[in-house]
């Protein structure tokens, strides 16, 4: 990774404070943090879920059901082929939709969070 910031000068020492173990656990057993996990949990269990379910039906089908999944929908196109790229394109799309919810939801909590916690070090 590389930064625009030139490296700090020999003999200069930023003293960062860092947070003690009390205010980690304190901060652990907040309601704040508490909404936090449970609003990420609440997107990325359900969401999970329905993926491995989507992707378990893919599976069985191409393992069971050789004959729909053969099925050609135009030229050497066939069901099983449309599936397989919809499993690249549902995987891409639960990755937008995810960044999306980070950045509406997820993130402004867990700066307030990280800000008040660096603040009161």
């Amino acid at each position: 990774m590389t930064t625009d910031a030139p490296p700090p000068e020999r003999g200069t020492q930023t003293s960062t404070v860092k947070p003690t173990t009390e205010s980690f656990v304190q901060v652990q057993q907040s309601t704040e943090f508490g909404e936090l996990r449970r609003t990420y949990r609440s997107f990325a269990f359900p969401l999970t879920i329905a993926f491995i379910a989507w992707y378990l039906l893919y599976v069985l089908l191409s393992n069971y059901a050789g004959g729909f999944m053969g099925t050609k929908l135009f030229g050497n196109i066939n069901v099983a082929l449309v599936f397989g790229l919809a499993q690249f394109l549902t995987t891409f799309l639960i990755a937008w939709f995810y960044s999306r919810h980070a950045a509406a939801k997820l993130d402004p909590k867990a700066e307030a969070i990280k800000s008040r916690m660096e603040a009161d070090a």
